[in-house]
């Protein structure tokens, strides 16, 4: 009986035995396969739209650049020589001071608003912050044909409510369409008025993130509030405004919409190309003339280079001040 007993043979659950880690084995190679590639697989869809609408765009943009390129005729190689015109081009030069003209004017002041609203929408004893917080992005949303048709009302030489407004301090209407400085500061105002809510949200949200534990420190140390900003606020708010930097900068360098309207849609940009910027000077040689079309990738391709070449510039010094 006890001979029988050790031979008997092995029941069914004995192949589970082995079975059961090769399932094991398997699931945990599934597991590392999903861990290791649908990071990549998440981001995926956006690098396929960005190859189809971004990089593929840049390069056909790039090969345009090296010829004479007509959108309705033929198309020869002539390498540089777009390069080469563009820098003894007076009217390129021209919308390119209008450009940073407009930029310095419209963004530094944008920014230092747009960080003081931002702390002061952070303050915990205000009142109706979200009623506050939601009207400072009103005018973001919009339409940008509105606010340039309003603030072109509003900088009339002969009705308008400016000129009307300085009339009554004694200074005579003036033409703000006319006069370089005079377009840039319209212009520059149009996009204030329409950007710096946008920059005060995003400023706010990086205010937020900031530990409260810090202030509370402070405030036993005998910090004030603007010893607090100083020392607590901006250097952890750093990494929040250098990204607020590059995208005013990047906008601010692509400003078209705005100086287009408030010349009622003359690409010219004044009767003297006084405010005409580089992006409108792009669309006039490639869209508005179809003969220089190569022209215009070569100006588009200019403006590129001067959006990074500004961007890491203002990384790199806002970085070293904002510490």
């Amino acid at each position: 009986m006890s001979l029988s007993a050790t031979q008997a043979p092995p029941s069914r659950g004995a192949p589970h035995r082995h079975a059961q880690p090769k399932r094991h084995r398997f699931s945990t190679r599934l597991a590392r396969i999903d861990l290791k590639y649908s990071p990549y697989l998440y981001i995926a869809p956006f690098f396929v739209l960005f190859a189809i609408f971004g990089f593929y765009p840049m390069v056909w943009t790039l090969w345009m650049s090296l010829h004479d390129w007509d959108l309705v005729g033929a198309h020869t190689f002539i390498g540089l020589d777009n390069y080469t015109a563009l820098i003894k081009d007076e009217y390129f030069w021209n919308a390119v001071r209008n450009t940073f003209g407009m930029f310095f004017l419209a963004t530094i002041p944008q920014l230092l608003l747009a960080l003081f609203l931002a702390n002061l929408l952070n303050r915990p004893l205000l009142r109706m912050r979200t009623f506050f917080r939601m009207a400072i992005f009103v005018p973001n949303v919009v339409s940008v044909a509105a606010v340039a048709i309003v603030f072109g009302m509003l900088f009339q030489r002969d009705f308008g409510v400016i000129n009307w407004g300085l009339d009554l301090v004694g200074i005579s209407p003036i033409d703000w369409r006319q006069e370089r400085w005079s377009s840039w500061t319209a212009i520059s105002v149009m996009v204030d008025w329409r950007w710096t809510g946008y920059n005060t949200l995003i400023l706010l949200a990086g205010m937020q993130a900031i530990p409260r534990d810090l202030y509370e420190a402070a405030a036993i140390d005998g910090a004030g509030p603007w010893r607090q900003f100083w020392t607590v606020t901006l250097p952890m708010l750093r990494p929040t405004f250098i990204f607020v930097v590059i995208l005013s900068t990047i906008g601010g360098l692509q400003l078209f919409v705005e100086p287009l309207i408030f010349n009622n849609g003359n690409i010219l940009g004044g009767t003297q190309r006084e405010f005409q910027t580089v992006q409108m000077y792009m669309f006039e040689k490639s869209i508005h003339n179809l003969s220089t079309a190569g022209y215009g990738a070569a100006v588009a391709w200019a403006l590129f280079l001067m959006i990074v070449i500004v961007s890491v510039l203002n990384f790199l010094i806002t970085r070293r001040s904002v510490k």
